[in-house]
């Protein structure tokens, strides 16, 4: 069974970055909005979402807290330009799994998507 990774990014240089990076570990599926990743995710299972905290329609957060709300415990790692605390705090609090701050290195990246994806 091929793992799926949902990339949600406004920015299509990140979405490419990321989804060539990682092409090898599983089957990358990308949009550019939170909407769009809502709606992917009632259609279909993703065994990781990497979601950007600054989406036009709806930002990182509010489909984090909507993804929880579902019931969901899909691992979400959010991918944001900002480190403030007050942000951190509020993606912990909603249910993040895990966190990383841009420009980022794809080596950080590739490491904490393997700690969630299990071999099949």
């Amino acid at each position: 069974m091929t793992r799926r990774i949902l990339i949600a990014d406004d920015d299509p240089l990140i979405r490419t970055l990321i989804s060539v990076s990682l092409s090898g570990q599983a089957e990358v599926v990308e949009v550019e909005d939170g909407d769009d990743a809502l709606a992917l995710l009632e259609d279909g299972e993703f065994d990781l979402i990497l979601l950007d905290w600054d989406m036009p329609k709806m930002n990182g957060l509010r489909v984090l807290k909507a993804i929880r709300a579902s019931g969901s415990d899909v691992p979400v790692i959010m991918v944001t330009g900002e480190a403030e605390r007050k942000q951190v705090v509020a993606a912990v609090q909603s249910g993040v799994s895990d966190y990383v701050v841009k420009p980022f290195d794809m080596d950080i990246v590739r490491e904490k998507v393997g700690k969630f994806l299990t071999p099949v």
